[in-house]
């Protein structure tokens, strides 16, 4: 093997930005977190740092997600602890000048969670809270709360979070991934209200109700029932076996 010499590339770092994404209040919602530190300083952002020379992305990114929010990542095929989110690779962002500080690559991940409390801001977070999708990615371009002057997310946060966005409605057709959503146990209607939400449509609850529990190992019922939503009890499943739906749950056009 010729030689080789790594200071004859320019050096440059990786981070993880994560895209978590819940339903609160029947609106998608993202985290955001205030950053504490520049640049940006101030601004709100997404969670995510800088990758260890000790760790992959996948760590790094489960890493990122309890030191700033709190908040665990879990196997969804493991056992449901409560505080757990989804997480899976997004997309890689590596424009030259996407960071001011220096060559920055970013591995975006996606982390989907049930509704959960306000998280805790840790780390270089200055504070940490979920948003309405609607509101950080709304036609005026940025996001202020609390009497603050509006302002575009940090770094290209917009764009990786319209991405994943995007991507969480389009698995959402072919996959079981919206019950990531939703509580271990849950009902037709808790998760129609998670289509709902994610897609940005109202549903039809009949003509859903018979195609969720239509499709082959895409709900279980778990023998219970709940009167949560009021009215009569409502029967309460959990996610069956299945990982690709089949026929798929197509997005209404609008």
């Amino acid at each position: 093997m010729p030689p080789y010499d790594p200071s004859t590339f320019p050096p440059f770092a990786v981070t993880v930005d994560l895209v978590v994404l819940t339903v609160r209040r029947h609106a998608l919602c993202a985290l955001v977190v205030r950053r504490g530190e520049s640049p940006f300083r101030g601004r709100w952002a997404l969670p995510g740092g800088f990758v260890r020379a000790d760790e992959d992305l996948a760590a790094a990114a489960a890493r990122e997600l309890v030191e700033e929010t709190g908040l665990c990542a879990h196997d969804p095929a493991a056992p449901d602890l409560g505080n757990g989110a989804h997480l899976e690779q997004l997309a890689t962002y590596g424009d030259p000048g996407r960071d001011p500080r220096m060559r920055v690559v970013s591995v975006a991940h996606l982390a989907l969670a049930p509704d959960l409390p306000a998280p805790r801001a840790g780390g270089d977070a200055n504070s940490a809270r979920w948003a309405p999708v609607e509101d950080l990615l709304g036609p005026g371009g940025g996001f202020a709360r609390d009497g603050e002057q509006s302002a575009p997310l940090a770094f290209d946060h917009a764009r990786i979070l319209d991405d994943g966005v995007e991507r969480a409605r389009s698995k959402i057709e072919y996959s079981s991934l919206a019950t990531a959503f939703c509580p271990p146990e849950f009902t037709v209607g808790e998760l129609r209200r998670v289509y709902e939400a994610v897609w940005g449509v109202v549903l039809d609850p009949r003509n859903f109700h018979r195609k969720v529990t239509g499709t082959p190992g895409f709900l279980v019922p778990s023998g219970g029932t709940t009167t949560r939503q009021g009215g009569r009890p409502a029967q309460l499943f959990r996610a069956g076996a299945a990982t690709v739906l089949n026929p798929p749950m197509l997005r209404p056009e609008v």
